[in-house]
């Protein structure tokens, strides 16, 4: 990665959640010169792969290959790098080796931003753990005495941009952020296209973004068909208000 390229970073519960959730943003950014590397904690092999289950014979092990398969064809649609941690999912566990190295990747990406789930969502907790994954790791990177290097950490932590939950009156998500994805909308939709497996929720998600489009275009004043939406952790350090 040269000197000047930024980058971002995103940590997911399991492969669909990028995708449906932040797909719009990965894709925008990749296409802008961005670094994107995804963290995707499980391979959602358990309560993620619905579709997967109803075929004859399906193993644990035959799923997970599966939908590593199916992630890594969505992540090189949308441009991004992708690195697995297995560590299960219903439920998520990580170990400390896997946050370790989830440490390290903070320094190693040092991103701009870092898109992630809510953290609440009463019907799944394996989404506010992967959130509280993310942002203990994006703490500990920028602590100097954790594995200190004589020159020092570089690494500054970054934003922490909350994606929006399936049911997000429930997860208390209030949307600060409306990005137009209008323009990446067909490379996010070919990346829908390699999660069969989930098939059921493709129909879903552009009713979302549809949502969201109408929502972010009457906020700016500009016209959006594609939105995502995003909710910030961390207040904004700005030099004027407009």
């Amino acid at each position: 990665m040269s000197g000047t390229q930024k980058s971002g970073l995103v940590v997911t519960a399991h492969p669909g959640d990028f995708v449906w959730r932040a797909g719009g943003a990965i894709a925008l950014h990749a296409k802008m010169g961005y670094r994107v590397k995804i963290v995707c904690m499980s391979y959602g092999e358990r309560g993620e792969s619905q579709g997967a289950w109803k075929q004859p014979g399906m193993t644990l092990e035959k799923c997970k290959e599966a939908r590593k398969a199916e992630a890594e064809a969505a992540a090189s649609v949308l441009g991004a790098e992708i690195e697995f941690f297995d560590a299960g999912d219903y439920p998520l566990r990580i170990t400390d080796a896997m946050m370790e190295r989830l440490i390290d990747i903070y320094r190693e990406v040092n991103p701009s931003f870092v898109l992630t789930h809510a953290v609440k969502d009463p019907y799944n907790v394996d989404h506010p753990e992967a959130s509280r994954i993310a942002q203990e790791a994006r703490i500990v990177a920028q602590a100097a005495g954790h594995k200190p290097d004589p020159g020092g950490v570089t690494y500054s932590a970054p934003q922490v941009f909350q994606f929006e939950p399936h049911q997000p009156e429930q997860c208390d998500f209030k949307p600060n952020r409306i990005l137009n994805v209008t323009e990446v909308w067909d490379t996010k939709w070919k990346a829908f296209e390699q999660l069969p497996a989930q098939r059921h929720l493709w129909d879903y998600y552009e009713r979302v973004a549809l949502n969201r489009g109408m929502q972010g275009g009457r906020n700016s004043g500009k016209a959006m068909k594609y939105g995502e939406a995003y909710q910030t952790i961390f207040p904004d350090a700005v030099e004027v208000l407009a």
